[in-house]
């Protein structure tokens, strides 16, 4: 009965999350074109969908060319405003891994691994954190730089590597300051700090995880969510499945909750949150203008 009380609370929460995230997104959008907003959670959904069915975070990539195709926008700009979001995210996540580190004996072998994980999201984050400033400050510098290494090949490829470079700067012109920057901000911290934080929280009430005060949870359940992130940040198997489960067990352990409660805590919220996306994603495909064949070509 349990489970299906986590269900029904939990869903609501991800189905928040892909909003959170649309309304992000159009922000992201703006400087590029004016997009709707269910046109923005139509994709969203749909690369969430594509992202727990096939591994590498293809989803990222599925959700990028499904706005193109439905809102008739340049592709390439699409996958810039894709890449500052998941730089925006990773950003937060080191932010929230900060203290879980802290928490997990890096002598373990769980907590090794979570370790290894952070230190390889360390670069993974701050390397595209640079080339986008290189690329926003000076843009020109950037096209000076492709043509020189790009002088061998043919003019007309030249010609559509510059065109699809040119579309991505475009679509990281969000990060040039505005009022449409404050609102980003603050979805970011809406999704990460509430909606992604009470599904937590509802697994410790439906497990029996005593932590202490709602405070003292709360402040766990943020420790987990970034140890979660650093889990699952890297490319890895389809839904996450896997590096998910490892970070609640080590984070879990870590609190003093026993080992088999810790993974099966583990398992039932990855699969509710594996279920509420994908069969979004499914929903969302069917009002689409897409068909799931075109998308499967689009992703070969």
């Amino acid at each position: 009965s349990h489970f299906w009380m986590l269900l029904l609370l939990s869903a609501p929460f991800y189905v928040w999350s892909n909003f959170v995230r649309a309304l992000r997104w159009k922000h992201l959008m703006k400087p590029v074109a004016e997009m709707e907003r269910p046109m923005l959670y139509r994709a969203t959904a749909v690369g969430f969908m594509v992202n727990n069915l096939l591994p590498l975070r293809l989803g990222e990539l599925a959700r990028s060319w499904m706005l193109h195709r439905e809102g008739q926008v340049a592709l390439s700009a699409v996958i810039g405003t894709v890449a500052l979001e998941r730089v925006l995210d990773a950003v937060t996540v080191l932010c929230l891994a900060l203290g879980s580190l802290a928490l997990v004996e890096q002598q373990s072998d769980l907590g090794g691994i979570l370790q290894r994980g952070s230190m390889l999201l360390l670069p993974a984050a701050l390397v595209p954190i640079a080339i986008i400033v290189v690329m926003r400050l000076a843009p020109e510098f950037v096209i000076r730089v492709s043509r020189r290494l790009l002088s061998r090949i043919p003019l007309h490829l030249q010609e559509k590597v510059e065109s699809a470079l040119r579309g991505f700067i475009l679509g990281l012109a969000a990060i040039s300051g505005g009022r449409h920057l404050f609102w980003i901000a603050l979805h970011s911290l809406v999704l990460w700090l509430v909606t992604a934080t009470a599904p937590f929280l509802l697994g410790f009430w439906a497990f029996g995880v005593d932590l202490g005060s709602f405070w003292d949870s709360l402040l766990s359940s943020w420790v987990l969510l970034g140890a979660v992130g650093v889990a699952v940040a890297l490319p890895s198997a389809p839904g996450f499945i896997g590096p998910y489960q490892l970070a609640f067990k080590a984070v879990l352990v870590r609190f003093g909750i026993d080992p088999a409660t810790a993974f099966a805590m583990g398992i039932v919220v990855w699969f509710i949150f594996w279920l509420s996306m994908t069969l979004q994603g499914a929903v969302a495909l069917r009002y689409s203008r897409v068909r799931l064949s075109e998308l499967l070509r689009a992703r070969e």
